[in-house]
């Protein structure tokens, strides 16, 4: 990383807010919309979160909510497609669906099959907090006959232990907390 992109990728760390007690007693959210508001912070992080990556994936899949948005500029500036991995009865016709554990509770995500088996899919997410929605997220990938290329979020929590539980071996985290 050269010093010009280790200080901007500083100052769009520094964009994120992280809100107490949201969305109950005891979690730290990290609010990513001042960052997703500001067009160099946003450039800056997508181009950090594609590069360890490069030339291995056909198509991003974002992860809802907050994946979905930095998998649409994800896959804009890679020019590749979007697949879009959601909560449970958002699809019209969802072709898998897995259950998981989140830090706060539980949830069930879906994913279609519009893409071809053998499609290599990098996977992103905005924060790995437990490493359930990553796993899970796998899961769905391989299901519909399709192969993890790697998996880059945002920002990892590190005290939560999610690496262990999603995968280490193919995933770049940006920042860390």
């Amino acid at each position: 990383m050269t010093p010009s992109n280790s200080t901007a990728l500083e100052r769009a760390e520094k964009l994120i807010a992280v809100i107490p007690d949201y969305p109950e007693p005891g979690v730290l959210f990290r609010d990513i919309a001042p960052l997703l508001a500001d067009g160099e912070g946003l450039r800056v992080v997508i181009d950090a979160m594609l590069e360890p990556f490069a030339g291995t994936y056909d198509v991003v899949a974002g992860i809802e909510a907050r994946g979905f948005l930095l998998a649409g500029a994800a896959a804009i500036a890679a020019g590749v497609g979007l697949v879009p991995i959601r909560k449970a009865g958002k699809l019209p016709r969802p072709a898998a669906s897995v259950d998981y554990a989140l830090e706060y509770g539980t949830a069930t995500i879906e994913m279609h099959d519009d893409i071809a088996p053998g499609t290599r899919v990098l996977l992103l997410d905005d924060v790995l907090a437990t490493g359930g929605t990553i796993a899970a997220a796998r899961d769905l990938v391989e299901r519909i006959g399709c192969s993890v290329a790697g998996v880059a979020v945002l920002m990892e929590l590190d005290a939560l232990g999610g690496r262990s539980v999603a995968g280490h071996d193919d995933l770049h985290s940006v920042f860390h907390a």
